[in-house]
């Protein structure tokens, strides 16, 4: 089952069950040239989408942790608590501009029988206090008389202080193991003078299929490795025009995402060059858009192969499963609910993703089966419809996703 994002998935009775069937591999061809028919990658059935989830639970685990740089592992899964050593503050501060103050001293003081103290010290906001000063007076409650403070108000200890352990304690758990990590976790451990952390980020390398330029395809490659950082994975981009089978297994990842080439075209051969370095568990997925989709392990690693027009779909409903999977950890997508405002019909036996609009308290469906460039702009999440359905009536309750 996809993320939380999966509204009540079920199995289409019509659906082939059992392993799919990809035409074995024939010679390879001559890079540029065009494939005869019966060496062409085919398609024997649709594998569902709960099916090759299953493929995916059992193949992709979580990645090793490493080391990394506060900053550096936003967004990343936590393997390891953050765990603060050292008491902050470690001494008091203050937390207005006043005179430092013992608050005993002070206790009788009022409008017209101020405490009179000599040797006041003026502080700043966050300056820690010294000797016996337990307590911050504002500086209009004091007033000088010939050399000598006379406070006006009686203060109590800790007033205006920031007192030490405030912030964190020693041995306080900062983030838990299995959480991600957030900007605002990021900041507080450099406040608190934690440098690092121990985290799960997978390197996925991000590639196309073909050779020349592809305005599209770039585009899309830049939009899969944006969305591939903000999920917690650090992308890996790569030149376009790089050898097929030298992308799928080359070092340095931990997963491979690539556009292109997944469909029965003479020169369309990425699910052959996955076949020949690895295997391939799913060709053909049941998925509007993406039927031509394909996944697999190469080098001990999982790769997603995408068809350039619906390459967004696939790795909505695909990919980021993968990325959840490689990150470990127990947060899922996030999702909201909402109402849907018009009808929306689907094919049965496909699950199809649909991107939807806010429009006042609901939402309205834009575009499914292709997924315009500019209606991609225009949409505010996207929703599942699942395989055996025909669809869904005007006010049915609806989980959206947000768009990277």
């Amino acid at each position: 089952m996809v993320s939380g994002c999966f509204i009540n998935p079920k199995r289409c009775a019509n659906h082939i069950r059992g392993p799919f069937l990809t035409a074995a591999p024939g010679p390879r061809h001559i890079t540029g040239m065009v494939a005869p028919l019966e060496h062409r990658q085919r398609i024997a059935r649709l594998m569902p989408l709960d099916d090759v989830m299953r493929r995916i639970a059992e193949r992709v685990h979580p990645v090793t942790p490493r080391e990394m740089r506060a900053a550096a592992a936003l967004g990343a899964t936590l393997a390891q608590d953050i765990v603060v050593a050292e008491l902050h503050p470690a001494a008091p501060l203050a937390l207005i501009d006043g005179w430092a103050v013992h608050a005993e001293s002070t206790a009788d003081a009022g409008p017209y029988a101020p405490a009179v103290l000599p040797q006041l010290r003026e502080v700043a906001v966050g300056e820690a206090l010294y000797d016996d000063s337990d307590a911050v007076a504002p500086l209009e409650a004091v007033t000088w008389r010939g050399g000598n403070g006379e406070v006006h108000l009686a203060m109590t200890p800790g007033e205006g202080v920031l007192m030490p352990g405030t912030d964190a304690g020693v041995g306080e758990v900062l983030r838990q193991t299995g959480h991600r990590l957030r900007a605002v976790d990021v900041a507080a451990m450099q406040a608190l003078g934690i440098v690092g952390a121990r985290v799960r980020k997978p390197r996925i390398r991000v590639a196309r299929a073909g050779r020349g330029r592809n305005d599209i395809a770039d585009a899309i490659a830049d939009w899969l490795a944006y969305a591939i950082a903000a999920d917690g994975g650090e992308p890996v981009a790569t030149r376009p025009g790089g050898e097929v089978e030298a992308l799928l297994t080359g070092g340095g990842v931990d997963a491979v995402a690539m556009i292109g080439g997944t469909g029965v075209g003479g020169r369309d051969d990425t699910v052959h060059a996955l076949a020949r370095t690895g295997s391939v568990e799913a060709h053909g997925i049941a998925l509007l858009p993406g039927e031509t989709a394909a996944f697999g392990i190469a080098n001990s690693r999982p790769v997603l192969l995408m068809p350039l027009d619906a390459a967004v779909a696939v790795w909505l409903l695909i990919g980021q499963a993968i990325l959840a999977r490689l990150r470990g950890g127990t947060e899922h997508l996030a999702s909201l609910k909402s109402t849907l405002i018009g009808k929306i019909t689907s094919t049965v036996g496909l699950t199809e993703l649909v991107l939807v609009r806010q429009v006042g308290d609901g939402v309205e469906p834009l575009a499914s089966k292709y997924l315009p460039l500019a209606t991609l702009a225009q949409a505010d999440g996207w929703i599942v419809i699942p395989a055996a359905s025909e669809g869904l009536p005007p006010g049915a309750r609806i989980t959206v996703c947000p768009l990277p």
